[in-house]
């Protein structure tokens, strides 16, 4: 009994070695992140500064005609200027945690950050002008300086962002992290952070007191013991992240937990909601009577982020519309030469609140497409399994190259006018999919489908079902003007590109 004991602990040793040598590297953590902070304060600094230039640029040399030209530009005056509002800006970016390391590396949340930053700055230079009558600035001046730290600062960091994931697949900049509980909510846990690497958490496993040491709890994750050993592995492997599966956990369990590490200064506490599979809608916390209650949001948006939404999708799709016209004409007359039938294809879709309404695309098959696949069983069996056929005998010559560049999707500008999807947003599915997102589905319909969205910048027909389902649910959870704004600029080479289109 001793030396089965004795080979248990031995393994359990050796699977905690193998997930922790992936964090350790010969710079410490610690020094991992000053080195990226530093790197980002160079870069926000050379950002400024050329934003500053290429300002004075714009509005003095290139006497941009939408400005005023009557104002003399003294240029030693607009380069110490730039020079003095750097630090001004550095010191707004410091107050807006833009160097915190919780921070960082947050995406969209780091554009709003850099916006708001931005725009106190730009602020701060108007409210000097006016209550100092000598000091004056062109306006021109400083409407483009807003907007160029702001996209060239963003710009910047999204490079360095990307840096960032590269170096922890790499096994750098990772955290060391144990999950408390290792009930069916820790699995979805850990499944979620392992098929995010990018994350910056590196799971070492599971402590749970009614797991079995060794056991695998969900890929190479497994249970790593009970409770008792959460201090001694904390130490010894220097764990920064504890995260919590409450929904296993009893409450003596999670006061127990937040007494020893709550005020931790070197160990964050991360509590999950027990809900986070589930709901996509958002939650929210209001102190009644004195007791904090969690709520769930009844709508995922809010009205300021509705309002912008809309604004956005139906400017860009009108100017979309208007733009593309010609092209669209183009293939319509394409598709009827090339094969009998009419030009659009009136597809079945789930929308909001489960509504079914027909998505317009233009036509890329053969009208006797069923006729064709009926005598091919392995196409049937692959359509039914993943809603997609690579090399699709049904699919015309014209819609060949429609469906590689998106095209056929034009269409649905006109669905996106009519209220019923949205430019940026989850997959459109058909009703029988919907069963295939399980415990899922009602997130799904909690906002309009998209024409574009996480699965068409993430390999569009190459990733595989489950992961188009995990990108639809991040995309609900996380969504923000900014993150519609990315999308929209990350699709553009995605479809140019014609990756993963058939």
């Amino acid at each position: 009994m001793d030396s089965s004991l004795e080979r248990l602990d031995s393994l359990v040793e050796h699977i905690l070695n193998l997930r922790h040598q992936r964090g350790v590297k010969r710079i410490s953590n610690h020094g991992q992140r000053q080195l990226l902070i530093a790197l980002l304060l160079l870069v926000d600094v050379i950002a400024l500064t050329i934003a500053f230039a290429a300002a004075y640029v714009f509005r003095f040399d290139l006497r941009l005609t939408f400005f005023v030209n009557d104002f003399t530009p003294w240029p030693q005056f607009y380069f110490n200027l730039g020079l003095s509002l750097v630090p001004v800006w550095m010191v707004l970016f410091w107050a807006f945690r833009l160097y915190d390391w919780e921070s960082l590396l947050g995406g969209t949340r780091e554009y709003a950050s850099i916006f708001q930053a931005s725009l106190s700055g730009t602020i701060l230079v108007a409210l000097a002008e006016f209550l100092i009558p000598q000091l004056i600035i062109a306006r021109g001046w400083v409407g483009l300086s807003w907007a160029l730290t702001f996209v060239l600062v963003s710009g910047a960091r999204f490079l360095v962002r990307r840096l960032a994931y590269s170096a922890r697949r790499h096994g750098y900049l990772m955290v060391p992290t144990l999950i408390i509980g290792a009930s069916e909510e820790g699995r979805l846990l850990g499944e979620q952070l392992l098929n995010w690497p990018t994350s910056g958490l590196n799971v070492l496993g599971f402590l749970d007191d009614n797991a079995r040491p060794g056991q695998r709890v969900c890929r190479n994750l497994y249970a790593l013991g009970t409770l008792d050993r959460l201090e001694e592995l904390v130490r010894v492997y220097r764990v920064e992240e504890l995260i919590l599966a409450t929904g296993g956990l009893s409450r003596e369990v999670i006061l127990q937990i937040f007494q020893q590490y709550g005020t931790s200064a070197s160990v964050h506490l991360r509590l999950s909601s027990g809900l986070f599979e589930l709901l996509t809608t958002g939650l929210s916390i209001k102190e009644t009577a004195y007791v904090p209650l969690i709520g769930v949001n009844r709508v995922r948006l809010s009205r300021t982020d509705a309002i912008l939404k809309a604004v956005l999708e139906y400017t860009l799709t009108i100017l979309g519309l208007i733009a593309l016209s010609p092209l669209m004409l183009l293939i319509a007359i394409l598709i009827k030469l090339d094969s009998p039938g009419p030009v659009f294809y009136h597809r079945r879709v789930m929308g909001l609140n489960g509504r079914q309404f027909n998505a317009l695309k233009f036509r890329t098959m053969h009208t006797d497409g069923d006729t064709i696949l009926a005598d091919n069983p392995v196409l049937l069996d692959m359509l039914a399994t993943t809603h997609k056929i690579k090399d699709d005998p049904r699919i015309t010559r014209t819609g060949l190259y429609l469906r590689r560049y998106s095209l056929d999707e034009l269409p649905q500008l006109l669905n996106v006018l009519h209220g019923d999807m949205s430019l940026v947003g989850p997959r459109i599915i058909s009703p029988p999919e919907l069963t295939q997102y399980g415990q899922w589905a009602m997130n799904l319909l909690t906002v309009r489908p998209g024409l574009t969205g996480l699965w068409q910048v993430s390999g569009r027909s190459d990733v595989s079902y489950e992961e188009r389902v995990r990108l639809d649910m991040f995309y609900i959870r996380n969504y923000s003007i900014w993150l519609d704004l990315q999308l929209i600029l990350q699709t553009i080479p995605v479809v140019l590109g014609g990756r993963g289109a058939y």
